[in-house]
């Protein structure tokens, strides 16, 4: 029986990606959980995309959509885009599209389509890429980018005074649901951290590959973890989501 291997947010940094990749030598058992925002920050978001999809024909992956993702592929289909995500990240990504061919970034659209708002496995374990907010689950969400956008699930988890029961009416219903939660979107480098954190059930595995910190890959049942150099490292010349 493989592993089952949860990766954080990349941004871009396909040099963290292809390092980490090496360290935990995945094989044909492993099953590798995406949790999203593949793209923005570092120059290499297209050639993410592109060793993605590769890897999909070789191993078993599930790819998580990520608020960034799904920015970039607005960009790409209606040629439109925030402002603000040129800023935190985009340019780069646009950029990095101007080295793909036109037959590559059909392949690519197809993979944007086809990403999950999250993933639910065997165990009662969720993955996702932010979080949700309704009290019956990410499924039951009324607005389904909120699983992608969401901050207060994490936020929640982290407020929370590690005394208090679960049969306590204060315990968040949210957190409940599911034996575990993995997610990414909310760098744990804001509380001073570059490894997974755990809070009240949620594991955190964006450990700030977009900034100052590693790529992460956890085994979700060991958790253990690999992790690459600090992203900045290999991507000297570039400023990254500074």
């Amino acid at each position: 029986m493989g592993r089952k291997l949860v990766v954080g947010d990349i941004h871009g940094g396909l040099k963290a990606l292809e390092q980490v990749l090496e360290k935990v030598k995945i094989t044909r058992n492993d099953t590798l959980i995406f949790l999203g925002d593949y793209v923005d920050g570092w120059s290499d978001s297209a050639q993410v995309i592109s060793l993605l999809i590769e890897l999909k024909t070789s191993y078993n992956c599930i790819f998580i959509r990520g608020n960034h993702d799904d920015l970039c592929y607005t960009w790409l289909t209606q040629e439109a885009f925030y402002p603000e995500w040129v800023k935190h990240g985009g340019q780069a990504t646009m950029n990095s599209y101007e080295k793909i061919p036109d037959n590559q970034i059909k392949e690519h659209l197809l993979f944007y389509e086809n990403l999950f708002d999250y993933h639910i496995d065997s165990d009662n374990r969720l993955f996702v890429h932010a979080g949700f907010t309704s009290l019956h689950g990410p499924h039951k969400e009324y607005f389904n980018k909120l699983c992608y956008w969401d901050r207060t699930l994490w936020e929640t988890a982290l407020a929370l005074d590690p005394k208090l029961e679960e049969t306590d009416d204060k315990y968040p219903k949210r957190l409940l649901l599911f034996d575990e939660i993995y997610i990414g979107h909310t760098p744990v480098t804001r509380i001073n951290k570059t490894i997974p954190v755990h809070a009240t059930g949620v594991w955190n595995i964006d450990t700030g590959a977009a900034f100052k910190g590693p790529l992460t890959i956890m085994d979700v049942e060991t958790k253990e973890w690999w992790q690459s150099d600090p992203v900045y490292k290999l991507y000297p010349n570039e400023k990254g989501r500074n």
